[in-house]
């Protein structure tokens, strides 16, 4: 597969009466926009404008499941860039994706981008859905060396919807035209982005209503994004089975919108992944009796799976991450050198590795059916009678359980010699803060500021064991690399690199005991009665 292409870039809707300036002249004068966006003393010109004609034949299921993810996929052929293009929103003004080479198939959509997309699409059949030709006049801006740092496109649009017929082709509806203004940043600075569009706005430009052709194409975002979920006000009063599902319905659409970015390799996308997953995993554990055994319980057990390969490449990610930061701090004792750098490949490959396994797992049959099931689930929710019963009555009490269940691991681990039995029971107790702090989370959209102060503690008491399960997890992988390494300037290092993980480890306990103290205040507990 290519490489992912991000863009930064603006749109602006323009008439025909609109005279496009020369692009120096956008960027000219003493402002701050230009002095931030352009070195001092340092040209710039504009280079040879290019004519270009583009076609594109954009791809959804039937009920437009990729439009409402604020994903497209097209098949483009003419310009720079012809093949296949897979784009998500990465940002305001910016874009990432996939590009694929044309190859022969028109109308068929490449298996690899198939399964990029099969969180949204469920596995519907993608078919054409719209198409447009584009007659585009390209611009760049360049500097004093000729790179280019901007380009500057003029569009005239035609473009149709595509209607299925009943031979399988498809009918074209009536052309839409419409003309705009793109701008990408090429090799410029961010802040040139932003004297070209001060400049455009002043000659009257708007930024165009949908960044998205497709958009453009279906009359809107309303044609093609459902209309937003009118959530009712929640309450003590509501059902707690309707508090506990919005919570549930929020952590399912999470971890769905961060299987792209994970298949990506998008920076924190495995951690905000794996998150969902425990905090749904969690809300179906610590509010069982609101939900039918026979069904959460075969979900509870595939989601700790999906977690579990999701926690291979986050923990990889950390460790790589924690041990190079060690590595760099330790340039004024020992010179890392090339034993930084066998760490960091090292620890790099274990984390590719991970994160392999993770792209087959989210390919396969058993996540797609998890993610069937978890549609069922928020679709249809298995209720028991208690679900209905008010909030405020149900809730807190549930919650009060998961508290207790950190106190009894925290009082069992105090109660044992340092060692692997302490250490295991200290991280289950990490895990259980964590859940109790989901659980005060979940509700605190109806419980308020006791919820949020409760979960808040949770937190503390989570992140300082979470600090000494690291340090521990890290003084056994410098353990290993000292013990398979050839170089005694290697081995040293790691030495320190392990003494001061110990040092570490002694303060994060002392973060805990002032965290443990604090979530046991009474003030803390009363809404839980």
């Amino acid at each position: 597969m290519d490489a992912v292409h991000v863009a930064v870039e603006k749109r602006y809707a323009a008439d025909e009466s609109f005279e496009l300036p020369r692009l120096a002249e956008l960027v000219a004068g003493p402002t701050e926009a230009h002095d931030a966006a352009i070195e001092p003393g340092a040209p710039v010109a504009e280079g040879e404008a290019g004519s270009q004609r583009l076609e594109a034949t954009w791809f959804d299921t039937a009920d437009r499941r990729l439009a409402a993810a604020g994903l497209t996929l097209r098949r483009r052929t003419g310009g720079d860039d012809a093949g296949w293009q897979l784009d998500v929103p990465a940002g305001t003004g910016a874009r990432s994706g996939v590009r694929l080479p044309l190859g022969r198939a028109t109308r068929t959509v490449p298996e690899a981008l198939r399964n990029l997309v099969w969180a949204h699409s469920r596995g519907a059949p993608l078919r054409p859905v719209a198409s447009s030709v584009t007659d585009r006049t390209v611009r760049r801006l360049v500097d004093a060396t000729g790179q280019v740092l901007a380009e500057v496109a003029d569009d005239r649009v035609e473009a149709r919807r595509l209607l299925p017929t009943d031979g399988g082709g498809d009918a074209a509806g009536a052309a839409t035209s419409w003309r705009e203004i793109e701008v990408e940043l090429v090799g410029g600075r961010t802040e040139l982005l932003d004297a070209v569009d001060t400049g455009l706005r002043a000659r009257g430009l708007r930024v165009a209503a949908s960044s998205a052709a497709l958009a453009q194409v279906l009359d809107g975002n309303e044609r093609i994004r459902p209309a937003e979920r009118q959530a009712a006000k929640l309450t003590t009063r509501s059902a707690a089975g309707d508090v506990v599902l919005t919570h549930v319905r929020e952590q399912v659409e999470q971890m769905r919108s961060q299987d792209l970015p994970v298949r990506l390799d998008a920076p924190d996308a495995v951690h905000k992944m794996r998150v969902a997953t425990r905090r749904l995993r969690s809300a179906l554990t610590t509010f069982k009796p609101l939900f039918a055994a026979d069904v959460v319980r075969p979900l509870r057990g595939e989601l700790k799976w999906l977690a579990g390969e999701l926690g291979a490449a986050r923990d990889a990610e950390v460790m790589r991450d924690r041990v190079s930061r060690a590595v760099a701090a330790e340039t004024t004792v020992v010179e890392p050198g090339p034993t930084g750098e066998v760490a960091g490949a090292e620890l790099g490959e274990a984390y590719r590795g991970a994160h392999d396994r993770v792209l087959a797992e989210l390919d396969g049959d058993r996540y797609h059916h998890l993610l069937t099931s978890l549609d069922e689930l928020v679709a249809s929710p298995p209720f028991t009678g208690r679900a209905a019963a008010r909030a405020g009555k149900v809730l807190p009490r549930l919650v009060a359980r998961s508290y207790a269940r950190v106190r009894r691991l925290v009082e069992d681990a105090a109660a044992r010699p340092a060692g692997a039995e302490r250490e295991e029971l200290l991280h289950d107790a990490r895990k259980a803060a964590k859940a109790a702090r989901y659980a005060g989370e979940s509700v605190s959209r109806v419980f308020g500021a006791d919820a949020t102060a409760f979960a808040q503690a949770m937190e503390a008491v989570q992140e300082a064991l979470g600090e000494h399960q690291d340090s521990v997890l890290t003084r056994e992988r410098l353990r290993d690399l000292a013990l398979t390494t050839s170089s005694t300037r290697a081995a040293f290092l790691y030495g320190r690199l392990h003494a001061l993980e110990e040092a570490r480890a002694e303060q994060s306990q002392q973060h805990f005991d002032n965290a443990w103290k604090a979530a046991g205040r009474k003030s803390l507990h009363r809404w839980l009665r």
